[in-house]
């Protein structure tokens, strides 16, 4: 079994590690401020009106994890679409109706029955906002940017996520300009289920990798 990262850089599997549980950590960062400080200063000079941050704040609340789950589920319905959304991103997306408005590369990356995928940003907080709207406050926590690539069966088994030693775990790192989501894979048993029974299977959480998707038997 081996844990791999975006950047080819070989991590240890921190599985028998001690570890603390994710905290959030409340304090801005370094690019929080530096993002407010830059939009005041544009808004001061005049560059830019505070009614155009009003719409494009309206446009982030638009956003939410309903979008990737119709492609999720359009991909598992789909096998022709499933292929362009792994060979495109952007242009599956674009196909459904959904743009990607901040102009970054979208990659859509397949779970397999041998293989597992998370995502995390290790800089800051880059995430596909297009498709999931905003960001949970523990993905933007300084212990899960730097304990999932350390760590990251420990991570996932938090999330109650415990991840079979002969299936690998990639962790994937976002960047400024490349965000991705993970197309987790459909759980047996739903072969009979309609568009929106799978779609209710599809959370915000299983498509950075933290969970799985799973039948609700209850």
């Amino acid at each position: 079994m081996s844990e791999n990262h975006d950047h080819s850089h070989d991590h240890n599997d921190g599985h028998h590690h001690d570890h603390t549980p994710i905290t959030i950590d409340e304090t801005p960062g370094y690019y929080e401020i530096l993002e407010i400080s830059i939009r005041e200063l544009l808004i001061a000079r005049g560059l830019i009106g505070a009614d155009e941050v009003t719409k494009q704040i309206e446009v982030l609340d638009s956003r939410s994890p309903v979008l990737g789950s119709k492609l999720v589920v359009k991909a598992w319905l789909e096998p022709d679409f499933k292929d362009r959304l792994l060979k495109d991103g952007n242009a599956a997306a674009e196909e459904m109706g959904i743009t990607i408005y901040d102009n970054t590369a979208f990659t859509v990356l397949e779970d397999t029955p041998e293989l597992h995928n998370v995502i995390v940003c290790t800089l800051c907080s880059c995430y596909p906002r297009p498709i999931l709207g905003l960001p949970p406050d523990w993905y933007k926590s300084k212990e899960y940017r730097s304990r999932t690539v350390k760590e990251p069966r420990a991570v996932l088994a938090e999330f109650g996520t415990l991840i079979p030693e002969d299936i690998k775990v990639q962790v994937q790192d976002s960047t400024a300009s490349q965000r991705y989501m993970v197309l987790p894979l459909r759980p047996a048993g739903t072969e009979n289920f309609t568009q929106e029974q799978l779609e209710s299977l599809v959370t915000r959480d299983t498509m950075i990798g933290v969970t799985i998707p799973k039948i609700n038997n209850n």
